[in-house]
Order: C-alpha cells, then sequence, then structure tokens
C-alpha cells in the first residue's frame, strides 16, 4: 500500500510538472547591432529566411546559421515585409517614403518602388488573387498592387486606422482597425469592403492572425486581451488575457497554438483546443521591448526582435508618453524554440 501511494504521488508530481512547463524558452539571440528602430519581421520557413525591418532597411537573416546574409537599404520607416513565393519577388512597406520597394528574393535587389497611400504600414500577399495589399496607417486605406504587373491598381478607404491583416487565402483579407476596435473584411477579387465587425470587449488591436483552416481570427489589443473571432459571421468566440504592451500576434497549424507578443517582455501562448475553446497555457519571459513576432511554420520557432533601452526623455504635452532611447548596437532578434 505504501509503494502504491508513493507512485500514486511520483506521478501526481510528475503531471503537474509537465502541465507547469512552458511551452517554449528563449533557446537563441541573434546580433543585429547598428542603430534605429524597428517593427514587424517575416519569416520564409522554406527559404531558412528572416526579413526584419530595422532602421532604414531590412535585414535579412539565414534562420539556419543565424547570420545575416544581406540587407536591403533606402527603405526609410520600414514598417513589413511580405513574399510572394510564386512570383519570386518580395514587397517592403516603407513608411516615411510612402511607397512600396519590390524586390528580388534571390538576389535580394530592389527592382522597382511602386507609390502608396499616406504612411504605408501592414503588408500582406493574398496567392489567391496575386495581389499585394498594403494598409496606410495616415490616409485610412488600402493600396491594392497587381503582383503580376507591379502596378497599384485600385485605393481602398477602411474607414480608420488599419494595423495588421490577414488573408483566408479564398479571397478574403482581413485587417484590424485600431482606432474604431473592429475588423474590416474586404473581398480580395472586387476590392470592396464586406463588413465591419466590433471586437468588444478588445481595445486599440494592432496585431492579427489567422486559422484559415478553422476560420478563426486572433486580434490582439492594447487592453491586454486576445479576441478570437469566427472570420465567417465576426462572431467573437472568446477573449483571453495577454500581457501588456502588445503589438504582433502569430499563429502555428501545425501545433494549434497562437502567440501574443507583449511588450513589457513576454509572449503569451494560447492554445486552441477546439475552434470554440481556447486555453492560456502559458507566459513566457522574454526580454522588454519584444513586441512583434513571426513563427517559423515548418520548425515551429518564434522570432522576436528588440534592444537595449536607456532612460525614458521627459515628457512634453506633445509626447506624454515618449520612448526611452535604443542604445546603440543592441539590436537583436530572440529565437524562442519548443521546450
Amino acid at each position: 500500500m505504501v509503494i502504491c501511494a508513493l507512485s500514486t504521488l511520483v506521478l501526481l508530481r510528475t503531471g503537474a510538472e509537465a502541465q507547469d512547463k512552458a511551452p517554449y524558452h528563449v533557446a537563441k539571440t541573434i546580433r543585429i547591432g547598428g542603430e534605429g528602430g524597428w517593427d514587424y519581421l517575416t519569416c520564409d520557413p522554406a527559404a531558412h529566411r528572416l526579413y526584419v525591418s530595422h532602421g532604414m532597411s531590412v535585414v535579412v537573416v539565414n534562420t539556419d546559421s543565424a547570420t545575416i546574409v544581406g540587407r536591403i537599404p533606402k527603405t526609410e520607416g520600414v514598417h513589413g515585409v511580405t513574399i510572394a513565393k510564386d512570383l519570386a519577388r518580395g514587397y517592403i512597406s516603407n513608411g516615411r517614403l510612402n511607397n512600396v520597394s519590390v524586390f528580388d528574393i534571390a538576389t535580394l535587389a530592389v527592382l522597382r518602388t511602386v507609390p502608396s497611400g499616406t504612411n504605408p504600414d501592414a503588408i500582406l500577399y493574398d496567392p489567391f488573387t496575386h495581389r499585394v495589399f498594403v494598409f496606410n496607417g495616415r490616409s485610412n486605406d488600402a493600396t491594392v498592387i497587381d503582383a503580376t504587373k507591379d502596378s497599384a491598381i485600385a485605393t481602398v478607404p477602411l474607414g480608420g486606422k488599419p494595423e495588421f491583416a490577414a488573408t483566408d487565402g479564398a479571397g478574403h483579407i482581413y485587417v484590424n482597425i485600431e482606432d474604431k476596435s473592429e475588423i474590416v473584411t474586404l473581398d480580395a477579387k472586387a476590392l470592396t469592403v464586406l463588413s465591419h465587425w466590433s471586437i468588444a470587449p478588445g481595445e486599440e488591436p494592432s496585431g492579427l492572425a489567422i486559422d484559415a483552416v478553422h476560420h478563426r481570427l486572433f486580434s490582439v489589443c492594447s487592453n491586454k486581451l486576445m479576441v478570437v473571432v469566427d472570420a465567417g459571421n465576426g462572431k467573437v468566440v472568446a477573449s483571453l488575457p495577454i500581457g501588456d504592451r502588445v503589438d504582433g500576434c502569430a499563429f502555428d497549424p501545425g501545433s494549434g497554438l497562437a502567440f501574443s507578443s507583449n511588450g513589457e517582455g513576454t509572449v503569451t501562448v494560447v492554445r486552441e483546443e477546439t475552434p470554440d475553446k481556447f486555453t492560456v497555457v502559458a507566459n513566457i519571459p522574454t526580454k522588454t521591448g519584444a513586441r512583434t513576432i513571426a513563427v517559423d511554420t515548418e520548425r515551429h520557432i518564434l522570432y522576436l526582435p528588440t534592444a537595449d533601452f536607456g532612460p525614458s526623455p521627459a515628457a512634453t504635452p506633445e509626447r506624454p508618453r515618449p520612448r526611452p532611447s535604443i542604445i546603440p548596437d543592441s539590436f537583436v532578434v530572440l529565437q524562442l524554440e519548443p521546450q
């Protein structure tokens, strides 16, 4: 009886330890250095490449060797990168230049630039239509580029400030509208707005990811919530607590996990138990400022950029919440791997 009781205790303790064990950990720090801020980063798992916006350029990293293999310059105010694998090209949103750089993914040479709206921010390639959707933060619209010709073909008003976007690969584009706390749905072919969906109780959404198989959208919000939305009808399915100062969101279909990258220095991990049940499984320590995220869906690895910071400047009426200064040459990308 004593042996049986001890065995039961060991089994219970082992199960509890397995449950408490964090699913990811910081396994590597990729040092990039240089000066300037950053925004989105994009992973191309098949090519083992990571495209990192940094300062006035895009840094290209080989994810096998964790080394820099190239830079794409003259991308002032760069926000994001999207890859059109079937066309062997990439597209970069240049916020200060109000245009998009088109580059060859083999050589990284810039082929041309395409005008956009004001302050292009999030950018998305939709393989279903072979179109690039550029979401302009100040003109509150989307510039649509025909990627087979690299020419702008339409401007779609969105009715508010767009943030990140996602495609279901079947003709629908979804974009967070930060100042309206909603998701706008676009018809990717007709280039019309189909719907405006409230994401209450979420407020000021930024990052957006999609589970295209189960038709679920993951919208991360400034009031420390991840809101899960039915991509078919706009119904809010769930809302889950996340960390503070969130910006990015990612979904890994292979693991069924959604991730919220929180600038406070954590990643919130949410498991999709069923299409209608979601559970927060962990808050992984990262580093202050690691607020955007990309996922390698083949190797199930997460990447988050950040840096070291100096003191914050004094607040002013124009800048009531000034950002702290970035210490030069401290820029890195954190690599998080499964335990």
